[in-house]
């Protein structure tokens, strides 16, 4: 069953969650998917991916080319129905529908805790979400390390 983990950032800069999760990911063995609103902020993190880490290596491509199916991470601004992602990492309050959550085995949404309009925007979702009766946590790094502050089933 999918679940959705909503990661409230206070300390760590999105730039540094985004990658971390993603090599997580892969050696895990899942595809994943980066979602963004805006094509130009995919573009920054596909610059950012590249530059991670002197020891790492996060193959990935941006949406829209003849490869999509063959990207471990696929950066896009729509779902894209070429891959089947695992996962699906959700950045800048990118568009995602609760009922989409049955297509991956995990959903995380990044925001940053310390804009008042993107903590509104999890609010909102972390409602959406459970409404709709899908599984979620809420992860804070408030406190220091990341520590699960609710969940939801």
């Amino acid at each position: 069953m999918s679940e959705v983990f909503f990661y409230h950032l206070t300390r760590s800069p999105l730039q540094a969650l985004v990658p971390d999760l993603a090599e997580k990911s892969l050696s895990r063995g899942w595809r994943v998917s980066l979602r963004a609103r805006e094509q130009a902020r995919l573009k920054w993190f596909s610059d950012h991916i590249w530059r991670f880490g002197d020891t790492s290596f996060l193959p990935h491509g941006l949406a829209g080319g003849d490869f999509d199916q063959d990207q471990p991470i696929l950066l896009e601004t729509t779902k894209n129905t070429k891959i089947q992602a695992d996962i699906l990492l959700l950045v800048d309050d990118a568009e995602f529908s609760p009922s989409e959550a049955a297509d991956y085995q995990r959903v995380c949404l990044l925001f940053d805790g310390n804009d008042h309009t993107a903590l509104s925007q999890a609010r909102n979702q972390w409602r959406a979400v459970t409404a709709a009766g899908v599984p979620a946590q809420y992860w804070s790094q408030e406190d220091g390390p990341w520590q699960k502050k609710a969940s939801s089933t």
